[in-house]
């Protein structure tokens, strides 16, 4: 890459004295650094060693930063890591790879049922790592469920929106029966309302010729459910079993309150575990938690027969699963 297209895109400023032309690679780490390449990084034991193996560009953003090799070029910026994903914006514009964004419950659902991970390049969420997937992968397919790290890498990613056809053909809140296509698929682990999340999963499949196996589901991370009172079978539970549902999302916790509160043939009784100053639809007065301990207490005292925690903590899940003397 041209030096002076790479200022441009980056919109830098480079130093006068420079008399390097182009570069051959980029990379943030000092251990990828080869002759010629670009290394991003204002830590300047980091830099000097990147110099030390060939790095002929460095991009910073410390105005203390010591130049200390004033062939090679120095580019300022105001931010690294908005410098990186402008370079990386640059280098895929033109390529034939396809970014995708799924939501959370997509990104679990295809994990699952995927047969070949090796397929698909699953960004990592930390921008370093990012960077050099995007640059340095062969793969033409690209996946991210966080949206903000999405729109710095290719602000135009495309999303999941064509569904397969599918149904539900009877379910539990913990067990779904339910078709796709020409196949049905009995008391699966599976919450009836995320019937849509996999529908458009097995479309993404199917379009791109990924094999995969339905066959696989169960609980997502999203939602998983503890059985204090032992696991239901394939009728609902009884007015007398206890639950506590993990959840790291309050859509999930709205949807299921409106599942079990539907009329039945019992009332039931379902408190609401969030960190304090959460606010959730339809619910008046959730219990607060500050830590894990919290929500034991809370848990020992209460009477229900649904406990839903708001958490993205998932260390609960495994507290929860050791202290069943807490119920007793």
């Amino acid at each position: 890459m041209q030096i002076e297209t790479l200022v441009q895109t980056i919109e830098g400023q480079i130093n006068e004295t420079s008399k390097i032309e182009e570069i051959y690679s980029a990379t943030v780490y000092v251990s990828n650094v080869g002759e010629g390449s670009l290394f991003i990084s204002s830590v300047p034991s980091e830099i000097e060693e990147a110099i030390g193996r060939g790095a002929q560009a460095i991009i910073y953003n410390d105005a203390t930063l010591a130049i200390s090799d004033s062939d090679l070029a120095w580019i300022k910026v105001d931010d690294i890591e908005e410098a990186a994903f402008r370079l990386t914006q640059y280098v895929v514009a033109d390529s034939e790879a396809d970014f995708y964004y799924l939501n959370r419950h997509e990104l679990s659902f295809l994990r699952m049922i995927l047969l070949r991970k090796s397929d698909i390049d699953f960004i990592p969420d930390d921008w370093k790592k990012a960077f050099e997937m995007v640059l340095n992968s062969k793969k033409k397919i690209f996946i991210s469920s966080n949206l903000e790290l999405m729109k710095k890498l290719r602000p135009k990613a495309k999303r999941l929106v064509k569904e397969v056809d599918g149904y539900i053909i009877s379910d539990t809140l913990f067990r779904s029966t339910f078709k796709v296509e020409k196949y049905v698929y009995q008391y699966k682990e599976m919450v009836p309302f995320h019937l849509e999340h996999l529908l458009k999963v097995v479309a993404f499949c199917q379009q791109h010729h990924f094999e995969y196996a339905i066959e696989k589901i169960k609980y997502i991370k999203q939602f998983i459910p503890i059985f204090i009172d032992g696991e239901p079978g394939i009728n609902e539970q009884s007015k007398n079993d206890r639950t506590v549902i993990v959840c790291d999302n309050l859509e999930d916790i709205i949807e299921a309150r409106l599942y079990v509160n539907a009329p039945s043939a019992w009332i039931v009784k379902s408190i609401v575990l969030t960190p304090p100053k959460t606010k959730v639809e339809g619910v008046k007065r959730p219990s607060y938690y500050y830590n894990n301990e919290d929500i034991l207490e809370i848990l020992k005292g209460a009477n229900f027969n649904y406990a839903f925690i708001y958490a993205e903590d998932r260390s609960i899940i495994e507290m929860i699963k050791k202290e069943y003397n807490i119920f007793t």
